[in-house]
């Protein structure tokens, strides 16, 4: 049986109060081009089953062999191994769903998953308090801007060009139709953030600063000095960690004085995977815990003294009013913040501190070797952990697709993101680039 919801009255009322004809009219911003209309789709004749996984075959016989491509891709998306353990319990049965009920504490394995990926999040961040996972490191970043409006009421944000420009673009768009205002805060000469420019422009208007570290460039941002002089203003600090696994040698955000702490958890645990499914992680201090999104699962003791989880808080709009709602997040990734759990319970403190200086020690190696090819420069003087920019005696375009014919994937060209860095490619090693594809990298790049 179709489920229709609306009847004519209702759309009629519906049409009458935005103040359109008929629904057509809300497609005429589409091109007619565009409109399929009274046609029909072009579509091939149907196939059987055994006809369809035949033709799907030859299309994956297209594709290259994932083992012989060399890829030095990174710019918010790591490639990392994940131990076997991760994903042989994740697809345990008592995980067939990740999905909390509405009565929560009947679901304790759930919540004490949760319960621990809050823990070791907070344990990485030097934060308070952190939620039961976001959507992704973008969705948390533009959450935690609306945050800091409800606890400041101020409505200007200083946002640094070195934060991921899909992280930017993702606060842009939750902000549109918004009085709220983004002020992009230009990088210096060595790729990091101007801190001049921000305390020039810093103003009673002004809600907060968004800082990455490290950036998008890969450069780690030196804010502590900043972060106090923002606190004399009133000013929240907002910090970006799109790659954590920098968090296992650095120091905390939360240390550092950063108020609210967002970030993608992809590399710990989960496959780049063609662009997700992602997790985002969200902490604060626990002043703010009130304004937080999402939701916070706590521990106690039941009537016997045992051990348990409940659903601390809870601020999305299904269960108060949703007026009063901080977010309208209604569920977390849960599948992927099980992953993420699971990963660093393997991983461990000193496990994950070993991982990230190999990590270091591979970008150190990557940076020497290729600043000695002809032609090329590491374009920024400054710390890094596994990115660097690499500036291209031709436009990076070209030299990354002549490296594909070499199965190499040599970076990202910085060019559309940044087009004063057209020349420029974004290269990333992590524990899975050997030092053998390394030095091929920079041979190949002497040829081309």
């Amino acid at each position: 049986m179709r489920f229709i919801p609306h009847t004519e009255r209702d759309i009629r009322e519906m049409l009458e109060t935005i103040g359109v004809q008929d629904v057509d009219q809300l497609f005429a911003g589409i091109p007619d081009d565009l409109q399929l209309g009274n046609k029909h789709l072009d579509l091939p004749a149907a196939l059987s089953e055994s006809e369809v996984i035949s033709a799907l075959r030859q299309i994956q016989m297209r594709n290259p062999d994932a083992e012989e491509i060399s890829s030095f891709l990174g710019a918010g998306a790591y490639r990392h191994y994940s131990p076997a353990v991760v994903g042989s319990l994740i697809q345990r049965g008592e995980f067939s769903t990740s999905y909390t009920p509405y009565q929560a504490e009947v679901s304790q394995g759930t919540l004490q998953a949760i319960f621990e990926f809050q823990t070791m999040i907070a344990m990485l961040t030097g934060m308070d308090v952190v939620n039961a996972s976001m959507y992704d490191g973008a969705s948390a970043l533009a959450e935690a801007i609306l945050m800091a409006n409800r606890i400041n009421q101020q409505k200007e944000y200083l946002i640094a060009s070195a934060v991921h420009p899909e992280y930017r673009q993702t606060a842009e768009t939750y902000l549109r139709g918004t009085d709220n205002q983004l002020i992009s805060v230009p990088y210096s000469s060595d790729g990091r953030t101007d801190f001049e420019f921000i305390r020039a422009n810093l103003s009673d208007r002004t809600s907060a600063v968004v800082l990455q570290s490290p950036n998008f460039f890969g450069i780690v941002e030196e804010y502590e000095q900043l972060s106090r002089e923002l606190k004399e203003q009133n000013t929240l600090l907002i910090v970006v960690v799109a790659e954590p696994l920098s968090l296992g040698i650095l120091k905390p955000p939360g240390e550092r004085d950063a108020d609210i702490v967002v970030g993608e958890a992809q590399s710990f645990g989960l496959p780049v995977s063609y662009g997700g499914p992602y997790v985002g992680f969200f902490a604060t201090r626990e002043k703010f815990v009130r304004q937080m999104p999402g939701r916070l699962a706590g521990e106690t003791i039941d009537r016997k003294g045992r051990r348990s989880f409940v659903l601390t808080l809870s601020t999305r709009e299904q269960f108060i009013r949703r007026e009063r709602a901080t977010s309208n997040i209604c569920t977390n990734q849960g599948l992927c913040m099980l992953a993420v759990t699971i990963y660093l319970a393997v991983m461990g403190k000193q496990g994950l501190r070993e991982l990230a200086l190999l990590n270091l020690r591979k970008a150190d190696y990557l940076k020497n070797k290729l600043s000695k090819v002809k032609g090329f420069s590491v374009r920024f003087n400054a710390d890094t952990f596994n990115e660097i920019v690499l500036k291209c005696p031709r436009p990076a375009t070209e030299i990354r697709d002549a490296l594909l014919e070499y199965k190499i994937i040599a970076g990202l060209p910085l060019g559309d993101h940044y087009h004063e860095l057209a020349d420029s490619l974004l290269i990333c090693v992590t524990e899975l680039n050997t030092v053998e594809t390394i030095d091929r990298l920079a041979e190949k790049l002497g040829m081309a």
